[in-house]
């Protein structure tokens, strides 16, 4: 099989913690350089065959802080380990060689890389999480895989003001 496609990867979770919470939402951007397509494994979807799916003809996963969280989290809630199976490139180290810190959100506002949904990070996810789950608030779900869409589609934006602002292939 010929990998040539990109994704942009980003999950969401019950909680920070490796070992006691759970993915809720893997979303993933696939673009094979012709169309770019948005996956969202959600609850019971979010399985290691389901991402390996997801993830087909993908040679490069982009993530923000992907290395510390997204793939860590991954590989010990589904035992896959994408760094070993993909290339993998962190946003958030690019950011860094161009002297742009702090989290995806404080980075996307210094580039001026636009959201529609201010206001909402990691915590108020979980809650839209659960407002779900507990409550079946189908509106709570609706606007948690809109937060992550976001994630994903600014993820590859990010990338393309990167190889701007730096000159260099990301």
């Amino acid at each position: 099989m010929r990998r040539s496609a990109d994704a942009y990867l980003d999950i969401e979770t019950t909680g920070l913690s490796q070992f006691f919470d759970y993915i809720t939402v893997i979303g993933v951007l696939h673009c094979d350089g012709r169309n770019n397509e948005l996956i969202q494994l959600v609850g019971e979807e979010v399985t290691r065959g389901n991402l390996i799916t997801a993830l087909r003809d993908v040679k490069t996963i982009y993530t923000y802080n992907g290395t510390r969280f997204d793939l860590r989290f991954i590989s010990n809630s589904l035992g896959i380990d994408l760094a070993a199976e993909y290339y993998h490139r962190d946003l958030m180290y690019d950011c860094w060689r161009c002297n742009l810190y702090g989290g995806f959100k404080a980075v996307e506002r210094q580039l001026g890389i636009p959201r529609r949904l201010v206001g909402i990070g990691g915590y108020e996810a979980v809650q839209l999480w659960w407002s779900y789950l507990k409550g079946g608030n189908k509106s709570a779900l609706a606007l948690l895989l809109e937060y992550n869409r976001e994630d994903v589609v600014n993820l590859k934006a990010l990338r393309e003001r990167l190889n701007s602002f730096r000159g260099l292939p990301l």
